[in-house]
């Protein structure tokens, strides 16, 4: 190897170490911060809201008894109600470690620490060392994820793995090893189908991102989503014989659809959840008592609502978009529920600002960028950027969310560029967040699943790096 050939390769190969020595400590750094929290939360906090199942189903999980409910009569039936991903994951957990919350915690410090680990390392596949220590940073500290960890909920380490499936999607993109890290990135999202089963429609984005930058054939593309959206079904499959078998009718992964869709099309929710008990069970499904039966059932009287009242139903769309996307605030209403005494009202409200400022900071980075990027339709991106951007430090910030979809769909080709795949797997998230809730029902913890993928959209990356992972400057005329 010539001299010069060699000397690049030796400095290459210490850059890119120093670029894994960050990731190492930007993890570990998220990780322990993380794990303050827990120490702080794990003798205060008891599991709450859909916690309280989760726990109760992770721990017949860890002895042995499957996805099983103890009813109060002392019966035991099958169960499938909500996903099956995390109270399987905490059940192995706590198989190893004892039934525990606290163990519940860690798991999801580590998840948190992962994510980190995977922002920094995608991020520097394509930006400088900069706006990787940028992203990371904002996902490490993020006061909404950091405060929601010691949360038995899905919606925080949701966010944070789809980090982990952008990184992968970027690997298979690479060029080296792309089958393997293709077969990784669809059980990535099958295992995030199985805690969230509205995540499917993100198996065909992130597979359509999972080839090289300079691949221009969207045949290839097409033929990239299907196969990741295979494999993610491939991972689901178990689990839907499963539910075949024990159930009183097939189930995809979770039996709760119906339910949703009937709250979805109640004028009385106004868009927002309300329970299904009393005189707001139709009278059809009153003497249903199969857990898929009645969800089913409950599915078809939400189909009733919307024929006989269309124009209703759509009218609610706004508010479900405003439930959703002007304020998170899942972490304080977790704590003050769990602990309202430890996590008081006012304690709830600070964090509630706190979050929301760093969130809309966030958002309205990503818009800035998306508008900035690439020279394709710049006049209509910017005239689309400017209002969203207002949106985004307004109360109505679902208008600045979904301006943040549109800059990004504008910038067309622009999207195939390696610095701009997360920007766009980020705005198809929000896109199918919307979507899933204009449809069902509205809450702030589900529109906090789209936290984590924005932090990196909301960095500066438009530098493409070179083979040796550097940034490099568009070279001009010599």
């Amino acid at each position: 190897m010539p001299v010069a050939d060699a000397g690049i390769a030796r400095a290459s190969g210490s850059t890119q170490h120093g670029f894994c020595r960050d990731a190492c400590w930007l993890s570990a750094l998220a990780f322990v911060v993380r794990l303050v929290v827990v120490m702080w939360a794990k003798d205060r906090f008891p599991p709450a809201d859909d916690g309280t199942f989760y726990h109760a189903v992770a721990q017949r999980v860890a002895h042995g008894q499957g996805y099983t409910w103890l009813w109060p009569d002392g019966a035991v039936t099958y169960a499938a109600h909500y996903p099956v991903g995390y109270p399987a994951l905490l059940g192995l957990a706590y198989a190893l470690f004892g039934p525990h919350a606290v163990v519940a915690m860690l798991v999801n410090a580590v998840l948190g620490a992962l994510a980190v680990f995977a922002a920094q390392r995608a991020v520097i596949r394509y930006g400088s060392r900069r706006a990787a220590l940028v992203a990371s940073l904002l996902l490490a500290l993020h006061p909404g994820l950091v405060l929601y960890t010691p949360a038995l909920m899905t919606e925080g380490v949701t966010a944070e793995m789809l980090v982990v499936a952008a990184w992968l999607s970027l690997l298979a993109g690479s060029g080296r090893g792309s089958r393997w890290w293709v077969a990784a990135l669809g059980v990535c999202l099958g295992g995030l189908c199985l805690v969230r089963p509205q995540l499917l429609m993100m198996a065909p984005i992130f597979g359509f991102f999972a080839l090289q930058a300079d691949e221009p054939r969207y045949g290839r593309r097409i033929i990239r989503a299907l196969s990741v959206t295979a494999i993610a079904l491939l991972v689901c499959l178990p689990w839907t014989l499963r539910n075949c078998a024990r159930m009183d009718r097939c189930v995809f992964v979770s039996a709760n659809g119906g339910w949703n869709l009937l709250i979805g099309s109640a004028p009385e929710a106004n868009g927002a959840w309300i329970p299904i008990e009393g005189a707001s069970v139709p009278k059809a499904c009153r003497n249903v008592f199969g857990e898929a039966e009645k969800d089913r059932c409950f599915g078809q009287a939400g189909v009733e609502n919307i024929r006989r009242n269309p124009l209703a139903f759509a009218a609610l769309v706004p508010r479900k978009l405003s439930v959703t996307f002007d304020y998170f605030g899942a972490p304080g209403h977790y704590l003050h529920t769990s602990n309202f005494r430890a996590f008081d009202e006012a304690k709830k409200v600070w964090l509630g600002i706190v979050e929301t400022v760093w969130e809309r900071l966030v958002l309205l980075a990503a818009i800035v960028q998306a508008a900035r990027r690439g020279s394709t339709r710049r006049k209509l991106r910017w005239a689309v950027a400017v209002p969203a951007s207002f949106f985004a430090l307004l109360r109505a910030g679902w208008l600045g969310y979904l301006g943040f979809v549109v800059t990004v769909a504008l910038s067309g080709k622009e999207l195939l560029k390696c610095r701009a795949i997360v920007s766009a797997q980020a705005a198809g998230l929000v896109f199918s967040t919307a979507v899933t809730h204009a449809i069902f029902f509205g809450a702030g913890r589900y529109g906090f699943v789209c936290a984590a993928l924005l932090c990196l959209a909301a960095v500066a990356t438009n530098r493409e790096r070179d083979d040796g992972g550097m940034a490099t400057k568009p070279r001009g005329p010599r």
